[in-house]
C-alpha cells in the first residue's frame, strides 16, 4: 500500500499545475545512444523563476532530441534553444485545462484507490489460506483482517486527501 502511494505521488507531482516543477520533465524519455533516458540524465534541470524551467544540457547533441521530445511530450510546453541552454517557460492554465486536470487527478486516485484494495484483497486471501492450513485460528484471521481493513481506510483516506489537495493547487491562479 505504501509503494501504491509512493507511485501516486511520483505521478502527482509529474502534472503541470500553472507553477515551474522539475518533476514535470521526469515523465519525458529522450531517445539517445541507442536508449529512452530522462531528460535529467541528460542536463541540469532548474527553476530560476516560478513560470520557468531551464535545462542546462550537457552534450551540445543533444539539445535538438531533447526539444523534440519535449515538443512530443503531452506538457504542451514551447522550448527556447539558446545554445546549450533550454528555456521552458510555463503558459497560465485555461480553466477549461484547470477542469480536465482535475479530471485526471480523480482518475490517478481512483486507480490507487483500486491497487490498494488489491492489496487488501491479497492479504485477506492469505489470511484465509493460513487459516485452512491451521497455521492461524480463526481469532487471529478475524483480528487480523480488521488491522488490514484499518489500514487500507488510511491508505484510501490520504490518497483523498492528496487529490483535494492537487485540485486546490490547480484552480489556484
Amino acid at each position: 500500500m505504501d509503494k501504491t502511494i509512493e507511485v501516486f505521488n511520483k505521478e502527482l507531482s509529474s502534472l503541470r499545475t500553472g507553477r515551474a516543477n522539475a518533476n514535470m520533465l521526469d515523465l519525458v524519455k529522450v531517445d539517445v545512444y541507442g536508449q529512452k533516458l530522462p531528460i535529467n540524465q541528460l542536463g541540469t534541470i532548474t527553476t530560476p523563476e516560478p513560470r520557468m524551467i531551464s535545462i542546462q544540457v550537457w552534450d551540445l547533441n543533444n539539445v535538438n532530441l531533447i526539444d523534440s521530445s519535449i515538443k512530443k511530450s503531452e506538457l504542451g510546453l514551447n522550448p527556447q534553444i539558446d545554445g546549450q541552454l533550454i528555456r521552458l517557460p510555463i503558459p497560465d492554465l485555461s480553466e477549461e485545462r484547470r477542469n480536465e486536470m482535475k479530471k485526471i487527478v480523480k482518475t490517478m486516485g481512483e486507480k490507487c484507490k483500486v491497487s490498494i484494495r488489491n492489496v487488501r484483497r491479497e492479504a485477506n486471501d492469505n489470511l484465509k489460506n493460513l487459516m485452512k492450513k491451521k497455521e492461524i485460528s480463526e481469532d487471529d484471521e478475524k483480528k487480523n483482517e480488521k488491522e488490514v481493513q484499518v489500514l487500507t481506510d488510511q491508505h484510501i483516506k490520504l490518497i483523498d486527501e492528496k487529490v483535494s489537495s492537487k485540485e486546490k493547487e490547480i484552480m489556484t491562479i
